[in-house]
């Protein structure tokens, strides 16, 4: 039977609470008793269940029944995955070999080891094996378009490699031509398939499959952030089940539950059904209700800080019953960097780099700076002339806006954009953004801007206004990928976090201009910028330049 804390939280025999009508609107009470319970019977024996069975023993089946079905869903999904990836793999590749036909018409491969079926079934393996390698089948990714392609394409750079090798070894003699359509056709067949299967994924997630059902621990705010994330990154496959509210005792530093304030109840309903989630208590038998919940994961948001003894005995209880432990970090923890440990004189050395930053690395990005936004200036130089004759003809001022931007390491330079503004756009910012309420807020950006004129709203809508910054780009103030320059007064309002963007050059396009642009949070903005910092790779700015003309094709949040 449950009962009623002071609180407003329901409390059942097992010491699961449940936030009830009083706190947060008409919701259910839970149905904890669908947890499994030993089973009824005779008196119990001291350390025995109710029928004389090991309650260690039943929760640990339990466990073990859960994992099984977990897996099982998720080996046969990656299977099927698996397996249509392969298809797509030998489909492009006869496809590459009926264009380019080498050898007999008997076979299209010759090789002293190998025909052509045999060739084909060994370069599918050998593609199946690398698109794992880049890690396409990781539960988090499998449902996600925007990481799936960059790790396909990654996964199919590795995979003509592999096949250059394997026709060196064994002797096969294909051209590196016809090798080279094989890989491109086998890749852009996996990305329609994936693009399907994507879809599949995503209507099955909504009905519940393909999803670990998740505890939430941290503190009210924290958990509420959780939620939001939760809810607008649904491909990561975390289904919230509860919420463990928690605090740190200021006197003794210990965790501890967190009783639920009202405000705290009506911001936790505005971002989720709360009416779905019970509350359940911090205690060392956390991990039992994980299992008896049919929680798979336990998500970690804030207080429980990885470094702390706190966090190492709550991970021990928690591991230890084979559940996983999901931890969301900082936009600048280090989990990103190369970590190495050595030992000296018994004496353990933790060193930790980031592999982008080294010099060669970072010459082989300003050489992809200047031979892109060469090409780039050259091939935009039409749609640049009929900008610069539509902007003279509409308001009869200047064509070009310089504007001063902060660029790498805090150092100021002049930005050039085609003027998409009225003459006097500056000077009415500042009463803008104050009638507005972002006088403190990093980007000052809003819809239906007064200051855009006619021709500046087509220009802006597909990013025309940015062409000149390749000049930029050429002469080194900035790079072709990378976080946007900030203005001056914009810098002089970033936190040591948010800083951390400014050690790359500014980019034209970059994570914000792909992800959202100006309908992103002020919180989302700073993530993606300083992610980029630590993560950013050749490969992914290529990526980000494909993501790019997506957006100007299909503008979304511009602005």
């Amino acid at each position: 039977m449950a009962s009623v804390r002071s609180d407003g939280t329901a409390v059942n025999e097992r010491g699961v609470e449940r936030v009830i009508a009083g706190n947060a609107g008409n919701l259910a009470d839970p149905t904890i008793d669908s947890i499994p319970k030993p089973p009824q019977g005779r008196p119990a024996t001291p350390g025995r269940g109710t029928n004389g069975t090991d309650p260690s023993r039943m929760l640990n089946d339990l466990r073990a029944n859960q994992y099984s079905r977990v897996q099982y869903w998720r080996f046969f999904l990656n299977l099927a995955l698996l397996l249509c990836d392969a298809a797509m793999f030998i489909i492009g590749s006869a496809t590459a070999l009926l264009l380019f036909r080498h050898g007999s018409r008997a076979s299209f491969i010759s090789s002293p080891v190998f025909g052509t079926t045999v060739y084909l079934i060994l370069g599918a393996f050998v593609w199946a094996f690398c698109l794992r390698h880049a890690g396409i089948y990781h539960r988090h990714v499998m449902g996600d378009g925007y990481q799936l392609v960059p790790m396909i394409i990654k996964g199919a750079a590795v995979s003509w490699l592999t096949l250059c090798a394997v026709n060196y070894i064994f002797a096969v003699s294909l051209p590196l031509p016809t090798i080279t359509v094989m890989i491109l056709f086998a890749c852009l067949l996996t990305i329609g398939e994936r693009m399907i299967s994507r879809s599949v994924i995503t209507r099955d997630r909504r009905k519940g499959a393909y999803t670990y059902s998740t505890i939430v621990v941290g503190s009210p705010q924290g958990i509420a952030g959780t939620l939001k994330f939760l809810e607008d990154r649904q491909q990561l496959n975390y289904k919230p089940v509860a919420i463990c509210p928690i605090r740190e005792n200021p006197a003794t530093g210990a965790i501890e539950s967190a009783p639920l304030s009202e405000p705290e109840l009506r911001e936790l309903a505005s971002v989720w059904d709360v009416s779905d989630l019970p509350v359940i208590p911090y205690d060392d038998r956390l991990g039992e209700t994980a299992v008896r919940m049919n929680a798979q994961t336990v998500m970690v948001t804030d207080v429980l800080h990885r470094d702390s003894n706190n966090f190492a005995t709550f991970s021990i209880g928690i591991e230890s019953l084979g559940l996983e432990i999901a931890l969301l970090t900082s936009a600048a923890d280090i989990a990103g960097h190369q970590l190495s440990v050595r030992t000296l004189k018994g004496v353990n050395i933790l060193t930790i780099s980031l592999a982008q930053y080294g010099i060669s690395t970072r010459i082989c990005k300003r050489l992809f700076d200047i031979v892109v936004s060469a090409l780039l200036i050259i091939l935009t130089s039409p749609f640049m002339i009929g900008v610069a004759i539509a902007i003279k003809l509409d308001d009869g001022g200047p064509i070009f806006y310089r504007q001063e931007r902060i660029g790498l390491r805090g150092k100021p330079f002049n930005m050039l954009k085609f003027r998409s503004m009225v003459v006097n756009a500056d000077a009415l910012k500042a009463k803008l953004a104050k009638e507005n309420g972002q006088e403190k807020r990093f980007i000052f950006k809003m819809k239906n801007d007064p200051r855009i004129t006619r021709v500046g709203h087509i220009t802006r809508k597909f990013s025309l206004d940015e062409l000149p910054q390749f000049f930029n780009v050429f002469v080194g103030d900035m790079s072709i990928v990378g976080p946007r320059p900030p203005l001056p007064e914009e810098y002089a309002q970033y936190d040591d976090v948010y800083a951390l963007r400014m050690l790359v050059r500014p980019g034209i396009t970059g994570p914000w201009q792909v992800s959202g642009r100006s309908d992103l949070s002020e919180d989302e903005s700073r993530q993606l910028d300083v992610n980029y910092v630590q993560n950013w790779s050749i490969l992914g700015d290529i990526i980000y330049i494909f993501r790019t003309i997506g957006v100007v094709i299909h503008p979304k949040g511009a602005y």
